[in-house]
């Protein structure tokens, strides 16, 4: 019969490679060598609250505290259906979970090369694990953010005149 519903099996429910929050500031900002993907030790509030999507990482940052990579300042909203008694508080700190080949790379680059920890996108993978894509960056100057801005405008303005010449 073709209006029967179909029942949702347990994988139906989970998005798959489901981007919750991007950071797009950190492109701007700083240029991105090396990226990574970690796990994160998250609460079962945190998670329930990420997949309705509640989340921002634009002020986020990653450092080192006692050899392992812990992500600060990044806001996962309270899950109002939880009681007072199950909630987490919004802005504490989660540890990063990588292997310990990547967290020497990554500890000896910030400790070294003068490079920081930078998370871009926080989403669920086809598991259904939360991620984090964290990256190698290296702040921009100024005139480095006017140059970039500058070589956008032209590759847009030379994609336009290609464009236009083909109508013709």
């Amino acid at each position: 019969m073709a209006g029967k519903n179909k029942k949702k099996s347990k994988n139906d429910l989970i998005s798959t490679n489901k981007t919750v929050v991007d950071n797009r500031r950190a492109r701007r900002d700083y240029h991105l060598e090396e990226t990574f993907t970690a796990g994160l030790m998250l609460l079962g509030t945190e998670v329930k609250s990420l997949r309705k999507g509640q989340c921002s990482i634009n002020e986020a940052y990653c450092a080192e505290e006692d050899g392992v990579i812990v992500l600060h300042n990044a806001h996962i909203a309270e899950y109002m259906q939880a009681g007072k008694h199950l909630q987490h508080d919004p802005k504490r700190d989660r540890q990063l979970l990588l292997q310990k080949r990547e967290i020497h790379r990554l500890l000896g680059a910030i400790s070294r090369e003068g490079y920081t920890i930078v998370p871009l996108r926080l989403f669920f993978d086809d598991r259904g694990y939360a991620k984090l894509d964290i990256a190698l960056g290296k702040g921009k100057k100024d005139y480095d953010k006017r140059e970039t801005e500058k070589q956008r405008d032209w590759n847009k303005q030379k994609s336009r005149v290609v464009r236009d010449m083909g109508r013709d």
